[in-house]
């Protein structure tokens, strides 16, 4: 089977409009033709497509909710004829929230029928395909609404304007920015000169919006996770140069490389010298590494086995470990996220979980009303909900967008994204929304396929990560501090090399502990990593020992090939999606058992992991639960007031 091309939807805009000239060939005099103009980046090479609205859309076997999220409707195309009919709609426990919507997702059986839509067809004659490399240049015109005019360097035709009546012309060219440096033409104000760089460098720089160093170390402390997710993720000059100066000059010495790095990630306190408190870790002899082995992923009738006729789950810390060594299949997801993640109590019977289903419906959709009832005259009025709607739209727009489940325009699965992010603004007034939690809740939802489900599922996985996303950060400096304890015991030698090249206090990892490895691993790996993690086996922070063994498989080369600062960015940048889960938990657990039987190990280390627990536990993994969030306690049902102990979590585990 020929392998398809890998594409991500960097802009994606409909409402764009072709005005054919009188000259065209059978075309009415008045017609307009409408389309989506996007943006997308297929095996690292940018590309601008232009799709006219008939050819943007697979009606087939296609879930779309309706625009007022109040029901599904299925686009079905019948030869000579295109229908759509209603879905019959989840029935939520209180009819009262019907109106509010709970939509759900059937599944259509696929067939190859007359039903289906042929792909081979001769594609529209105004549909439009250019590489960013190709362009030459771009004029922004003004008629009452804007259209721009693309030229290529070779182009035998000129390329039809393409008029913006909705808007969206300046987040187009913004887009656009980013891959290629638009510069005013000296002889024409309103258009822009296209020079782009050779495709290994806009691979690397691909997210690069800052041409200065102040520019990049600015935007990182004003929005670090922005910053980590687009330009900080990216190989840069301009950060190396920043941190360590320019060839001709010395190296900085570590205490001001310390002051940078407190400057770049606020409130990041890197000490010089010995604290009490504190460890110093010197060289200890771990013993050989065990090898360990993985089993097949647990069955759905496996997982059935363990439950007692009244549906409690039974024999629970011999089922984590199950989970914990092969995952999950994927028709068991559905039902064990929701004990893992703690939504379900393992010793609730069937009947207490429907009540509870019940009951957390009804909050989920109360907490829906309260944003859903808000009018435009009151969100005026109301800048804080005004700019959590602007950038979750903003977010989902382009979460997950390759998967199935999230691609094409009007999808249901985006509605839903939408929808339970709003609700969590109501549920957490004090974090809100923040880039990156979109991440966390695509699979969880892609799982779920159920709103309600989702939303609490993704509520206790917030409750794990809630630190992460904190204004103070507390739970990024934090596990930085334990990776780097963690990996100067495994490999001092590799450890101290990294020292050597600035790289010690592991700023490359930011992104892999943010979003747990959400973008760096392919999204069924996802699942396969979560789940596994969310046991609490065999250890406490699994996801730190994770970041160890991915760092242990790639250590020889980084140190072989004499990598800098800037190549361990880059290095480390391009990883994403190469990376083989299995292969990875087998060495963090292997980590993990020759760590535990180390006899000098130092306390630091056991307070990470949490080995200090006194678990009676024959296989060596504790029977502890779903890692949970250490003294976190909330306050009411929609979860406003929270206690914490942030402030001296510093120097203890970060339990997450």
């Amino acid at each position: 089977m020929a392998s398809h091309s890998v594409y991500k939807v960097i802009f994606e805009h409909e409402g764009v409009f072709i005005h054919p000239s009188s000259d065209d060939e059978v075309i009415e005099q008045d017609l307009l033709i409408s389309g989506a103009l996007r943006i997308l980046d297929k095996d690292g090479e940018i590309i601008v497509e232009y799709r006219p609205l008939e050819d943007t859309v697979d009606p087939s076997n296609m879930l779309c909710a309706g625009k007022d999220s109040s029901s599904v409707v299925e686009w079905t195309q019948c030869p000579g004829d295109r229908s759509h009919q209603l879905l019959e709609t989840q029935q939520s426990y209180e009819t009262e929230w019907d109106m509010v919507n709970a939509v759900s997702f059937r599944k259509k059986s696929c067939t190859n029928g007359e039903g289906s839509l042929n792909h081979n067809h001769e594609k529209s004659r105004w549909a439009l395909t250019f590489s960013v490399s190709d362009l030459k240049s771009v004029t922004v015109k003004e008629e009452g609404w804007t259209f721009l005019i693309c030229k290529l360097k070779e182009a035998s035709t000129p390329l039809p304007a393409l008029h913006f009546h909705q808007g969206g012309s300046r987040e187009f060219l913004e887009s656009l920015k980013k891959f290629a440096l638009l510069t005013e033409s000296a002889s024409d104000k309103t258009c822009l000169l296209v020079s782009t760089p050779n495709k290994a460098l806009s691979q690397s720089f691909e997210n690069l919006l800052d041409d200065n160093t102040f520019g990049l170390i600015h935007k990182f402390r004003k929005d670090p996770y922005v910053t980590t997710l687009g330009s900080f993720s990216k190989v840069t000059n301009y950060l190396f140069d920043a941190l360590r100066g320019t060839e001709e000059q010395h190296q900085r010495p570590p205490e001001e490389v310390a002051d940078l790095l407190g400057e770049v990630i606020p409130g990041l306190e890197i000490n010089q010298q010995e604290e009490p408190g504190f460890e110093v870790i010197t060289r200890i002899d771990l013993g050989t590494r065990p090898q360990v082995t993985r089993r097949e992923p647990l069955s759905a009738e496996e997982w059935n086995k363990h439950q007692d006729p009244e549906g409690r789950m039974v024999n629970v810390p011999h089922l984590k470990l199950l989970i914990f060594k092969g995952g999950l299949c994927h028709a068991g997801r559905k039902e064990a996220w929701k004990f893992l993640l703690g939504y379900f109590p393992w010793d609730s019977t069937l009947e207490e979980r429907k009540a509870l289903q019940r009951s957390k419906t009804d909050e989920y959709f109360r907490m829906k009303l309260q944003w859903k009832s808000v009018s435009e005259e009151q969100e005026r009025r109301n800048s804080r909900l005004r700019d959590y709607r602007s950038l979750i739209e903003k977010d989902v727009n382009r979460t997950d967008r390759t998967n199935r489940f999230y691609e094409g325009i009007d999808n249901p699965g985006l509605v839903l994204l939408h929808d339970i992010l709003m609700t969590y603004c109501m549920y957490d007034f004090d974090l809100g929304y923040v880039q990156g939690m979109s991440d966390l809740l695509s699979p969880i939802l892609y799982v779920m396929e159920n709103e309600v489900d989702a939303f609490w599922c993704f509520v206790s996985f917030m409750d794990q990560m809630h630190q992460n996303f904190e204004e103070q950060m507390q739970g990024m400096k934090t596990q930085l501090i334990q990776l780097s304890t963690l990996l100067r015991l495994l490999d001092l030698a590799f450890w101290n090399y990294l020292e050597s090249q600035d790289s010690g206090y592991l700023y490359f990892c930011f992104r892999w502990l943010l979003i747990r490895f959400k973008r760096e691993l392919s999204f069924q790996d996802v699942l396969r990593l979560w789940e596994v993690m969310w046991t609490g086996l065999p250890c406490q922070n699994l996801h730190l020992l994770v970041c160890c063994a991915i760092l242990d498989s790639e250590k020889q080369k980084i140190m072989d090939e004499n990598y800098g600062f800037n190549e361990i960015l880059k290095h480390i940048n391009e990883l994403s999606m190469k990376l083989d889960i299995e292969e990875i938990l087998q060495k963090a657990e292997g980590i993990c058992l020759q760590i535990k039987s180390c006899k000098d190990l130092p306390q630091s280390v056991s307070a990470i992991l949490g080995f200090n627990t006194d678990v009676s536990d024959p296989k060596g993994y504790g029977s502890s639960g779903a890692p949970r969030l250490a003294q976190r306690q909330e306050a009411c049902s929609n979860g406003h007031l929270r206690e914490t102990n942030s402030h001296n979590s510093c120097k203890v585990a970060f339990i997450s």
